[in-house]
């Protein structure tokens, strides 16, 4: 056994494009490291629906040029076998970006490689720029398919591969495991023809094509007073966020300058993910220094926005559910048509936003992949922070035109002596009080996340916090009108629960939710309290049910 691992490291060292990780790995095979071997050739980094995500190193598990490469190969194969898109003979043309992450820009040459090897045309954006901006490139451009190279929120060490194909959404199945094929039938990466040259690298035509659609974002005449705090969490967001600021009239938002450049080590905060606790530290005391009506922040490959506002004397980011539901009533109010999604574990908030307003409401599976494609889409979200506010410009979540809604939301209700905190108020007071909290927990060994799942579906619970459950759903069976997935929903009395593996991260997902009826402002602080001590003791007893 030992021999054989040898040997398939030393047959992938000769292989290995990169001196970076050659060097790592011949260390490994010098020093007989077996333990770190194995971790890194017990099998290889699966591509799926979210593409491939993992630590860089060298390895068939971890993220380097050799992976990225025959990921490149397999999708130009698969994109080969679907023909061109218009049956006119021309290559398809696959457009490029990238974050600011080690190793992306490297990751983004060696596709563009690939690509123009395999006869397909290549064209790369001129710099690292926010995730939405290629989402967007792709329809424009009239690609038959993109790639961005980013790890969006995850750690340092980490960095991705997101695949959209030519409709400019996300794959979805049977397309990824139909990669995933063509990925699995490189067997050497001698036969991958990598010239030198023969792509385009993109001038900025395209960026200021996506900052001109930003304008539709906009109500003609709105007010643009809402003074901001920004913070890019030290990725791609400031530049673009900034022309699109500017070009929207809104005052030039105060930066966190320890943060407002790109840092591919994020030196300021354990994870770089504005829900993760400390990460908004920062923007907080920057707040607190300029007295801003909002704060917004990016996560690193800009496709999320937060946004955090001033309540009682400091500051608190408001939940994803909070902002999906304000930019939501902000839309109705603004007379949109068109169909209202959000994924099953976000709030249900929406759907009585939507109901009251006689408009089409859809759920779906988690992830923008599956938001995008709902028909006749115009507003998406998903509690992560992710918002879809303009689907005929960018299918994705897109956190540049997320932040120009909710600072237009701001303005409006400046001018009219109120705040985003009494929106949310007038919502609960219209529709119940809808409070959200999460139990997520983060795992070193992935098998005690399975061992949760086994252990709630072979006992499930009966109650949770004193709420009888109504209706438990194994939701790997899929439903009438969600496809199977990986996940547990829990249907209370007032309540409700779901639970689901990280499609991204090595973590365990919760999400919880209770809806409080209210007669009148005067009950808020009641209810508020009440849900608080329901959603307490929902996390306390799943958590013992779970065994996490």
């Amino acid at each position: 056994m030992h021999d054989d691992l040898m040997a398939r490291a030393k047959a992938w060292l000769a292989e290995d494009p990169d001196a970076d990780t050659r060097a790592e790995l011949a260390a490994l095979i010098d020093a007989g490291d077996k333990a770190e071997l194995e971790a890194r050739f017990a099998g290889t980094l699966q591509f799926g629906t979210a593409g491939l995500r993992g630590e860089l190193g060298a390895g068939p598990l971890r993220m380097n040029r050799s992976v990225v490469i025959r990921a490149a190969a397999g999708l130009a194969a698969y994109l080969k076998k679907q023909g061109t898109p218009h049956g006119d003979g021309n290559a398809g043309l696959v457009v490029i970006g990238y974050d600011a992450r080690h190793k992306s820009a490297d990751f983004a040459r060696d596709t563009a490689a690939v690509m123009t090897g395999a006869g397909l045309r290549a064209a790369v954006l001129p710099r690292p720029l926010p995730t939405p901006v290629l989402a967007f490139a792709i329809r424009h451009l009239g690609a038959v398919a993109g790639v961005e190279v980013t790890a969006s929120h995850n750690p340092p060490r980490d960095n991705g591969y997101k695949v959209y194909l030519g409709d400019g959404s996300q794959i979805v199945p049977p397309a990824d495991a139909e990669i995933a094929a063509e990925i699995d039938a490189i067997t050497s990466l001698d036969a991958v023809p990598r010239p030198d040259t023969g792509w385009e690298t993109l001038g900025d035509d395209v960026l200021e094509a996506y900052l001109a659609r930003t304008d539709a974002v906009l109500a003609q005449g709105s007010a643009r007073t809402a003074r901001t705090v920004y913070t890019a969490m030290h990725g791609v967001g400031k530049e673009t966020l900034l022309a699109a600021f500017a070009r929207a009239g809104f005052p030039a938002p105060a930066l966190v300058a320890e943060q407002a450049d790109p840092d591919p080590d994020f030196p300021t905060v354990a994870f770089p993910n504005p829900e993760e606790p400390g990460a908004m530290d920062l923007a907080f005391a920057k707040a607190r220094e300029t007295g801003p009506d909002l704060i917004i922040a990016n996560d690193p490959d800009a496709d999320r926005c937060a946004a955090a506002v001033k309540d009682g004397t400091d500051w608190r980011m408001l939940r994803g559910d909070e902002v999906g539901a304000l930019l939501a009533a902000h839309l109705v109010a603004r007379g949109a048509h068109g169909t209202f999604a959000e994924s099953i574990v976000s709030s249900s908030l929406l759907g009585r936003i939507a109901e009251k307003a006689g408009l089409p409401y859809e759920e779906t599976l988690t992830g923008f992949k599956w938001i995008a494609r709902v028909e006749g889409l115009r507003y998406g979200y998903e509690e992560a922070l992710g918002y879809c506010v303009d689907p005929q410009g960018v299918r994705d979540k897109d956190g540049i035109t997320a932040a120009l809604l909710i600072t237009e939301l701001a303005s409006q209700l400046k001018e009219e002596g109120r705040t985003l905190l009494d929106l949310l108020d007038a919502l609960a007071v219209e529709h119940g009080l809808h409070a959200t909290d999460q139990l997520s927990v983060r795992v070193e060994d992935l098998s005690l996340i399975a061992d949760a799942m086994r252990r709630l579906r072979e006992q499930p619970p009966t109650e949770l916090a004193g709420l009888p459950i109504t209706r438990a759903e194994d939701l790997t069976r899929g439903t009438e009108k969600l496809p199977p997935t990986d996940g547990l929903r829990y249907t209370l009395d007032g309540a409700r629960v779901i639970v689901r593996p990280s499609g991204t991260e090595p973590k365990l997902k919760c999400y919880l939710e209770v809806v409080v009826p209210v007669g009148d402002r005067t009950g808020l602080p009641a209810a508020r309290a009440k849900a608080a001590g329901l959603l307490a003791q929902i996390k306390h007893d799943l958590s013992t049910a779970a065994g996490i």
